[in-house]
C-alpha cells in the first residue's frame, strides 16, 4: 500500500499542477478574446458589394481590389478599421477591414467584397440592411 501511496501521490501533485496550467491558459484566451470583442456600434443602412469585374483595380488605400478577401470601402473610417457588419434580416455578421473609399451609390452605407457578401448571406440579392459595430484596436 505504501509503494502505491508514493506512486499515486507524485501523479495526483502532476495532474493538478498540468489543470491549473490549463486554467490559467483558459483564463489568458478569455481575456484577449474580451479585449477584441469590443464593439461601437455605428451606423447601418443598406449594403451593397463590389463585383468581381474590379478585381485587381487598385483600391483608395493603394491595394489591390481581392473579391476573395473580407474587405469594404466606407464614406469616412480610416483604412484598416475593423468592422463587424450584420445582415439585419438573418443575423450572420463578417468582420471587414476598411481598405477603399464609398459607397458612392445613393443611400448605401457601405460595400463589401463578394467574399464578405457570400459570408452574410447577400451576394444572390446584392444588397441588404446591416448594422455596423466598429470593432477596437489593439
Amino acid at each position: 500500500m505504501r509503494a502505491f501511496s508514493a506512486m499515486l501521490i507524485p501523479l495526483l501533485l502532476t495532474v493538478s499542477a498540468a489543470a491549473q496550467d490549463a486554467d490559467f491558459e483558459d483564463e489568458s484566451v478569455a481575456a484577449t478574446q474580451g479585449e477584441a470583442d469590443i464593439e461601437t456600434e455605428i451606423a447601418g443602412g443598406m449594403a451593397s458589394y463590389y463585383g468581381r469585374e474590379l478585381a485587381g483595380n487598385r483600391t483608395a488605400s493603394g491595394e489591390r481590389f481581392d473579391p476573395g478577401q473580407l474587405t469594404a470601402a466606407h464614406r469616412t473610417l480610416p483604412f484598416g478599421s475593423l468592422v463587424r457588419v450584420t445582415n439585419v434580416s438573418n443575423g450572420d455578421s463578417v468582420v471587414v477591414r476598411i481598405n477603399d473609399r464609398g459607397p458612392f451609390h445613393g443611400g448605401r452605407v457601405i460595400d463589401v467584397s463578394h467574399a464578405a457578401a457570400r459570408e452574410i448571406g447577400m451576394h444572390r440579392s446584392g444588397t441588404a440592411r446591416v448594422k455596423l459595430a466598429l470593432l477596437a484596436g489593439d
